[in-house]
């Protein structure tokens, strides 16, 4: 069994998960014979490039960072060039704990698959922000103390501070394996 791992990490949250998934593939024999970062905004070349290496194993696991309830533009370009692959999608997001605001993002994601390329599993998890979003969340409450939304959104930044935990990443791990090698 080989997999190509692909990465697109803004703030190092789903690198951390990428590498959970790495090492607990290997240890159960799994040979990666393709890996990359592939940047937010990378050009049509890359993208084909990466596809093109990521292609030559027999699963594909791509890795993304939540972008407005989807993924970055270059991760909808590279699933759309995964012909005929099996692909492992994984990623991070802001706001977690919900299974079905997950099952949303993943749909989204798996919409830029080839058609005829094998959704093979997912999973996600929280992950956290930076501190500009804090701020910006703390101003926006600042402005307006009685909004229910913005406290909402301070506290949520506040839950995610140290995800993604030991657990997620286990969890994580875990997920691929089974989707990868049926365990």
């Amino acid at each position: 069994m080989t997999c190509s791992l692909v990465v697109n990490s803004k703030s190092g949250n789903t690198r951390m998960v990428s590498g959970a998934i790495k090492r607990a593939l290997q240890a159960a024999g799994v040979e990666f014979i393709h890996a990359a970062a592939l940047s937010d905004d990378a050009d049509a070349d890359q993208v084909a490039l990466e596809a093109q290496g990521a292609c030559a194993a027999d699963t594909v696991l791509v890795g993304f960072w939540c972008d407005k309830g989807a993924c970055t533009p270059s991760v909808a370009a590279l699933l759309s060039a995964l012909h005929g692959k099996r692909v492992f999608l994984f990623g991070t997001c802001g706001f977690g704990a919900d299974q079905s605001y997950y099952q949303q993002i993943i749909d989204r994601v798996t919409s830029n698959l080839a058609v005829d390329a094998e959704l093979a599993g997912w999973a996600m998890c929280q992950g956290k922000m930076g501190p500009a979003v804090k701020q910006r969340y703390e101003a926006m409450l600042e402005q307006d103390p009685d909004n229910a939304r913005f406290k909402m959104l301070l506290d949520n930044w506040v839950a995610a501070k140290d995800h993604p935990t030991k657990e997620d990443l286990d969890n994580m791990a875990a997920a691929a394996k089974k989707a990868v090698l049926g365990e």
